[in-house]
């Protein structure tokens, strides 16, 4: 039988059913570990505390499916998972916080590949004219609707100001606001003419001038460097199948953001700007709309070596897709994508952790992993979209602390 082209309207779509299929590929992803990000906590969590989870379905985000157990976290990291020695005296502990699962879910926080922090909801024009301070506030507020969604791990996209993603980053870290683990962006360099939005991007032509500009970056403190390759559509200024990039441009940046130890994503919805991405090694591709066979073929040869976040639904933040509606992508990928939803769930979590380069503390609820996870209510096995109600995240904890607890679950803290 001859191939069918992925593009052609005759591809195949063969449901499944069977164990995740992603986890095999998610551990083969191998970034250069020179990239690795600085490595950071968020501080607060008192090292003595502890806090029991009883009878639970745990998903664990391993490929493995939910089993019933218990859980215990000791200061920021999961102790016990499953079964729980001296259980009996931690319930006599009155130091120690119990939460009564009674088969509810728990499973790990959730992630995002493609985070906009900075941007209002609205009219992303009027973004270059608000004053520092009010947008530092509604940075702040959208860090917080992050996680209280269900979102413990932010891969920043672009800043809309220079140090904002750098300032919340540290500023969650710091214990001061909260907010997810926060991997920080600054703003993202287009050509001039190759703008999307022109007052918050950082402009640059020529593979010199861009060389400045992400030393300039780094210089801020980010973690990772965004290029706006593509146009967008929905800009109606911008076409989403032009390419504003030169080959050298692209060769350039990549070269110098990796010269410092910085990983390079791309806004790359044109044919021509997800080819030279992968050609040039750009890290993380955003889109990859109008990707053809042969960048398809070619992403196959070095899997290993990029991670492509579609970003489906388009960047949150805009007024079509509002803050607090970030879990959408989880339902997309099932509806559209064919993953089953536990594929998809391990994609949010142990993909996102990998895309962090800490899957080996992060995004699976395993022994001696960062406590943060969440407590639904329901089988998000059964139905994804129950991850986009709040009032389903019944509890939520990061770093071994509760965020959230619903009215089934009363926040007293013990511990102090």
């Amino acid at each position: 039988m001859a191939k069918v082209s992925w593009m052609s309207p005759d591809y195949p779509e063969i449901p499944y059913d069977g164990p995740p299929r992603n986890v095999a590929y998610i551990d083969q992803l191998s970034f250069d570990p020179d990239l690795q990000p600085k490595h950071s906590e968020i501080a607060g969590t008192d090292p003595a505390s502890k806090i029991l989870i009883l009878d639970v379905d745990i998903l664990e985000a391993t490929g493995r499916e939910p089993y019933r157990g218990d859980v215990l976290i000791s200061g920021q990291k999961f102790a016990h998972i499953g079964t729980i020695p001296n259980k009996k005296l931690l319930l006599e502990d009155n130091s120690v916080r119990v939460f009564h699962g009674k088969g509810r879910t728990l499973m790990p926080g959730l992630g995002d590949a493609h985070t906009h922090f900075t941007w209002n909801g609205g009219d992303l024009d009027q973004l270059a004219e608000l004053g520092v301070e009010e947008h530092t506030l509604l940075t702040a507020r959208s860090a917080e609707c992050f996680l209280d969604s269900g979102y413990t791990m932010c891969f920043g996209a672009a800043s809309a100001k220079k140090r904002l993603d750098v300032v919340i980053r540290d500023a969650i870290n710091a214990g001061d606001i909260p907010g997810p683990r926060f991997l920080a962006n600054g703003q993202e360099m287009a050509r001039r003419g190759g703008e999307l939005v022109g007052g918050i991007t950082a402009f640059a032509d020529g593979p010199e001038e861009m060389r400045q500009v992400i030393r300039e970056h780094i210089e801020l403190g980010v973690d990772q460097i965004k290029l706006s390759m593509s146009g967008e559509s929905i800009t109606e200024i911008r076409d989403a199948e032009d390419c504003y990039y030169e080959p050298e441009e692209t060769a350039a940046c990549v070269d110098e953001a990796h010269k410092h130890k910085k990983r390079v994503c791309s806004h790359a919805r044109a044919r021509e700007s997800v080819q030279q991405s992968i050609d040039y090694g750009v890290d993380v591709i955003y889109h990859a709309s109008y990707i053809d066979e042969k960048g398809m073929d070619d992403l196959e040869k070095r899997k290993s070596k990029h991670i492509v976040a579609p970003a489906i639904n388009c960047d949150y933040g805009f007024a079509w897709t509002p803050h607090g509606t970030y879990a959408r992508d989880l339902a997309h990928f099932v509806e559209r994508f064919g993953f089953t939803p536990h594929e998809s769930i391990i994609a949010a979590t142990y993909g996102v952790a990998k895309l962090f380069m800490r899957s080996h503390e992060m995004g699976q609820i395993k022994e001696g992993n960062y406590a943060d996870c969440l407590i639904v209510e329901g089988n998000p096995l059964e139905n994804i979209r129950m991850l986009q109600d709040h009032d389903l995240l019944n509890i939520i904890i990061i770093n071994g602390r509760v965020h959230k607890a619903g009215v089934k679950d009363p926040v007293i803290d013990f511990a102090g």
